[in-house]
């Protein structure tokens, strides 16, 4: 008879997916969210894992307060990011975020919240991200967190206060988002200025992420025609000829640029308000990975 060895990721892998959720929201980096879930496979290997209850909950405050830890020096490095720093862009259709059915389930983890969250402090993102994002009550948040019942909900109710001044404006369905987009990558591709100028609303911005690494603008271009005017050139000096297709990215439709380049584009009243690119190569690792499995 063969007796069955118990192995250290025999009970891990089943909560991988969600520790992995935990930590992208929290750090808007998916390469650093699977590194603290490696962290956190080596601390429970060498576990007594008898003397764990709840191998779920264990795991998720282990990964939680890698997350905090990282947090502080991950925001020195934003600081010293060349030009303006985006969440590193992931594919969300196949559920590697977990489920996204609803509004506000594909809301958590658009990029614009992401970027909205970079202004809370690391305690108060936790708070609110395992509430918000994992329906966590405030007794088991304050287990996780090794804080007070009290003070978590006081620490919700000021996060999500800051959250709600400043959320993100509700997307049109999919389908007339791409209708919308194909309009606008239409005239783009034409290089029509005057048409791709009348598509942009007057306060648009547009904001790349390059990091120093391809050479984006390091600053947000702001307004109809600078913004037209860049953005033909950009489409012509990184992109040409690249095939693009449409996917759900960070719970949004997108366009991908082949393998180079992410764009979301975001619409108010049928006119472009916002453009974010990730065109970094070092942000779009994961997301290459994730294409290369589809």
């Amino acid at each position: 008879m063969i007796t069955q060895v118990a192995t250290p990721a025999g009970g891990f892998e089943e909560h991988r997916p969600r520790m992995f959720a935990v930590a992208y929201r929290m750090l808007g980096s998916a390469h650093e969210a699977e590194d603290l879930v490696q962290d956190a496979y080596l601390r429970w290997s060498s576990a007594d894992r008898d003397a764990i209850e709840h191998p779920g909950a264990w795991l998720v405050k282990v990964v939680t307060h890698l997350c905090l830890n990282r947090l502080t020096s991950a925001r020195a490095r934003r600081e010293e990011y060349v030009g303006p720093w985006l969440p590193e862009p992931v594919l969300t259709g196949d559920g590697t975020l977990g489920p996204l059915e609803s509004a506000e389930q594909r809301e958590g983890v658009s990029m614009a919240l992401l970027i909205l969250l970079e202004q809370l402090t690391a305690v108060e993102r936790a708070v609110y991200v395992l509430r918000e994002a994992f329906a966590y009550g405030h007794r088991e948040i304050a287990g996780l967190l090794d804080l007070s019942e009290a003070n978590c909900r006081q620490i919700y109710r000021r996060a999500a206060q800051r959250v709600a001044a400043r959320r993100p404006r509700p997307r049109p369905d999919p389908q007339r988002w791409q209708g919308l987009v194909e309009t606008f990558m239409a005239a783009a591709r034409d290089g029509d200025l005057a048409r791709l100028e009348g598509l942009l609303a007057a306060d648009v911005a547009y904001v790349s992420d390059g990091g120093g690494v391809v050479n984006a603008a390091r600053r947000p271009v702001l307004g109809r025609s600078q913004v037209a005017r860049f953005l033909l050139g950009a489409l012509e000096k990184y992109v040409a000829g690249a095939p693009v297709s449409f996917a759900e990215v960070n719970g949004e439709p997108a366009l991908l640029f082949g393998e180079r380049a992410v764009l979301l584009v975001e619409f108010e009243d049928g006119l472009v308000r916002g453009l974010r690119t990730v065109v970094n190569p070092e942000k779009l690792g994961f997301l290459r990975r994730q294409l290369s499995h589809s």
